[in-house]
């Protein structure tokens, strides 16, 4: 079996209000070595998470910070020395941006129309990918349902079960999630009540300078109402993280996805430090766009 080299990229896309007089631009970039046209990509680092990498390279190459949005196709495609390449792709806005300073990989940035953009990319499946950004919701939010990180064994715990801590394993895993969910931007962050949750979380939100609100809804023998809060949230339209338990997280996903119109997934349960991302669009009736999983 041939070997599979792992890679992460965005289409940047601004429209309206970021930057565009009018209609969406699509950012390519120009590689002098191969004196070709295509989005910004590059391999996974081992041990990067490829979300994390899906960012890093989107930085190297361009000078923009990109918030991750819609699950874009993963692409697959034979490379010239007998390896298979297998990138996966998101839709990104800018959040951030630095000036643009060509070097030896990448010597130019370009923002273009659509039509224009498809004229310029230099691979047929680059440009099937800038179709299929097109053909779905651009503008999306994303509503992050994430499983408490690791904090040892319950039975061994002999004070109140709410003030179970995170053990070490979890205070790495709360450290990396902190750089993770940053990759979809700013998000509000509800949490169950218990110390475990609100631990998970708390990186995150000093990271991004949000306050950890808790919500017995999403607790453990807490209300039992978690299904509708969390489509109460959904329907707010503001960028979520709900932290809770893995007795939650399904129940959690098959009400989403049952509500909003997407497949359940087959194993809709998490590890712990695991996390969905749904992505949604629309007001009104809120729909989910992509659906990710990541352990």
């Amino acid at each position: 079996m041939a070997e599979v080299v792992s890679a992460a990229g965005t289409l940047l896309w601004r429209g309206p209000g970021t930057g565009a007089a009018d209609g969406p631009e699509i950012a390519v970039i120009h590689r002098p070595r191969y004196d070709d046209w295509t989005f910004a990509k590059g391999k996974v680092d081992p041990g990067e998470h490829v979300l994390r990498a899906a960012v890093r390279e989107t930085v190297e190459e361009t000078g923009i910070v990109p918030r991750l949005g819609r699950r874009l196709p993963t692409v697959t495609y034979p490379l010239r020395d007998g390896r298979t390449k297998r990138v996966d792709w998101w839709a990104a806005e800018p959040v951030a941006s630095a000036s643009f300073t060509p070097n030896e990989e990448v010597d130019e940035l370009a923002w273009l129309t659509p039509a224009r953009a498809a004229e310029r990319l230099s691979y047929s499946h680059d440009v099937d990918l800038l179709h299929e950004l097109l053909a779905g919701p651009r503008a999306t939010r994303p509503l992050i349902i994430l499983r408490h990180a690791s904090a040892g064994e319950k039975r061994a715990w002999t004070e109140p079960d709410e003030l179970r801590p995170l053990d070490e394993r979890g205070r790495a895993q709360a450290t990396a999630l902190a750089d993770l969910l940053a990759c979809y931007g700013p998000a509000r962050v509800v949490s169950s009540a218990t110390a475990r949750c609100v631990d998970t979380a708390l990186p995150y939100a000093r990271r991004a300078r949000v306050t950890v609100t808790t919500d017995e809804a999403f607790t453990v023998g807490g209300t039992g109402a978690a299904v509708d809060r969390l489509l109460a949230l959904a329907a707010d339209r503001a960028p979520t993280i709900v932290c809770t338990h893995g007795e939650i997280v399904t129940e959690l996903v098959t009400g989403l996805c049952r509500e909003l119109g997407e497949k359940v997934p087959e194993d809709p349960a998490l590890p712990k430090g695991g996390f969905w991302t749904a992505q949604l669009a629309g007001e009104d009736a809120p729909a989910v766009v992509s659906l990710e999983r990541h352990d």
